[in-house]
């Protein structure tokens, strides 16, 4: 089956990649001692494309799912929230993946994941499977590094298209280091060279610690020379923009009394696209991730509508002292946060 002729009409951003079903203890705990499961869905493009058409911009995701009821329930979780999905592929012979995984942040110690996606559709991913003039179709194709673990075509599709040629659209790659997709010990050296080809780079600095050995943001530019554009994720302590001309801006993250930390890297890369989409300046763009991940943090689920254009707009343009001491908590996108005082 093909995609919907419409996968071509211009959008703002296209986002390839994989999107599984979710299933979460409906009480907590551990996956063993859990008898009913919660259904979500998961997929760190989707989440930015869903992200991306909650703020107003046109959003389009690419990928491939089963011909199945799984597959039925991903299409249209995510078309509600406004994205494209025309360019989406049924696969009549591969299942839609599927992961279940307990509450709790991946760095805890308690957390757990299973992820039963090896043969699912979208690893039938490759540069002969995926509609080409959907890609093409958006200002920026955003892409992360999951997918390239995804199988052998889904990686030769990453190489392609973050190899430099000339004519080549703005590419968008979020280095997303899962250890527990790769096998073997080639994923740091095929992420590395995926974000040498890539025109903006995001990558938490806990990433680029595990991944590269890198211990700072500066030691993360250098191994990016390429990048117009390198994002360095701190959590809480920020994150550091480094551009091709040498500029090195860096801002604070807001406080934020967390819920859950699922989904706020691709929260936070949305809110950058958002403000690259409207030329801001690079002080603005990481705030504008930073409102968005915050917007993720303070919901239980991987998925939240970030906060209001409005909002956005008076709370990124805050003076310094004014922004240190934003204070945000469950539901502050849902009215007019006011700035706290000391």
């Amino acid at each position: 089956m093909t995609a919907s002729p419409t996968a071509s009409a211009p959008v703002d951003v296209v986002c390839l990649g994989e999107s599984m079903v979710a299933l979460l203890p409906a009480r907590g705990g551990r996956l063993a001692d859990a008898d009913v499961f919660v259904r979500g869905i998961g997929g760190a493009e989707s989440n930015v494309a869903c992200a991306l058409a909650a703020a107003g911009h046109r959003a389009r995701w690419v990928s491939r799912v089963g011909a199945d009821g799984f597959g039925d329930h991903l299409v249209a979780a995510v078309a509600a929230r406004g994205v494209d999905t025309s360019a989406v592929v049924r696969d009549p012979d591969r299942p839609t993946g599927v992961y279940l995984r307990t509450a709790a942040d991946r760095a805890d110690a308690d957390h757990e994941v299973l992820y039963y996606r090896s043969g699912s559709a979208a690893s039938a991913l490759s540069h002969r499977t995926v509609p080409r003039a959907a890609l093409a179709s958006g200002r920026i194709l955003h892409v992360s590094g999951i997918t390239a673990a995804l199988s052998a075509g889904c990686r030769d599709l990453m190489h392609r298209l973050l190899a430099r040629s000339p004519g080549r659209g703005t590419v968008s790659f979020d280095v997303n280091h899962r250890p527990a997709l790769w096998r073997g010990a080639d994923g740091p050296e095929v992420l590395l060279r995926l974000a040498r080809g890539a025109d903006l780079v995001f990558v938490g600095e806990d990433e680029a610690r595990a991944a590269w050995g890198l211990d700072t943001p500066d030691a993360v530019r250098a191994a990016l020379p390429e990048a117009r554009l390198v994002v360095v994720k701190r959590g809480a302590a920020g994150a550091v923009a480094f551009t091709g001309d040498g500029d090195r801006v860096e801002t604070r993250a807001p406080r934020v009394e967390v819920v859950a930390a699922v989904g706020a890297g691709d929260a936070f890369a949305a809110g950058f696209l958002s403000g690259t989409l409207g030329s801001l300046p690079l002080r603005d763009r990481l705030r504008r991730g930073h409102l968005f991940a915050a917007a993720a943090l303070t919901v239980p689920g991987d998925l939240a509508a970030p906060p209001g254009r409005q909002q956005t707009e008076r709370l990124t343009a805050l003076d310094d002292t004014a922004w240190g001491r934003l204070h945000l908590g469950p539901g502050w996108t849902g009215r007019d946060q006011e700035v706290p005082t000391p």
